[in-house]
């Protein structure tokens, strides 16, 4: 599962070019809409942070906080740019995309827990190749949203890299790498329903 690169994602399924140009149609909603992400990002991983396992684990809190940390000032990112184009964080949203990926955890015990670092795992490699694809799509256009899409790009790796290594602390390796392969199929299926639009985690237009 090591990963260096954005390319070396395992994701099952790749997001085409096309998609950062049609995401950016609306930066406006694609901002709300990220910003409202990694506020979720930051509950989660506090979340996260007081469910170690039975045994105390060294390095959960740091790990977890940390992440917290980094998706709050993310956030504070995202609603600065926001604000800087007359845009303004709405209260409500809503992510299909998410939703369906937490219906994939199970309901019992270190399963549980397993499973929402995976899934919290997922959402950050994906995450990962979408602003990596935004930071490309805006490069000549959008050179300010350029630059803070790539510099988020090599986080969310970190994130996602984080996550698994936390999975492998809960469960034995081939239980983790297991789980792994069948939340990946599922994420990419999940994926290919998605609706397009403006949003971090949307479809593809055709």
């Amino acid at each position: 599962m090591e990963v260096g690169t954005v390319e070396d994602l395992p994701l099952h399924s790749r997001t085409p070019e096309k998609w950062g140009r049609q995401a950016l149609a609306d930066p406006l909603a694609l901002l709300t809409d990220h910003a409202f992400l990694e506020k979720k990002a930051a509950i989660n991983a506090m979340e996260l942070m007081v469910r170690w396992p039975d045994a105390w684990t060294p390095g959960w809190v740091e790990a977890l906080t940390g992440i917290a940390r980094d998706e709050a000032a993310h956030l504070s990112q995202a609603v600065r740019v926001l604000t800087r184009r007359g845009g303004q964080l709405t209260r409500g949203h809503r992510s299909s995309y998410a939703n369906a990926l937490r219906t994939l955890v199970r309901k019992a015990g270190r399963h549980e827990l397993l499973d929402r670092l995976l899934v919290s795992g997922l959402i950050e490699a994906r995450s990962c190749e979408r602003f990596a694809l935004l930071a490309a799509a805006a490069q000549e256009s959008e050179p300010d949203l350029a630059a803070f899409y790539k510099g988020l790009c090599s986080s969310e790796l970190g994130h996602y890299k984080t996550f698994l290594k936390l999975a492998c602390k809960v469960a034995a390796q081939s239980m983790v790498e297991s789980r792994w392969q069948e939340m990946l199929a599922a994420e990419a299926r999940i994926m290919a329903e998605q609706a397009p639009g403006p949003r971090i985690h949307s479809g593809v237009e055709s």
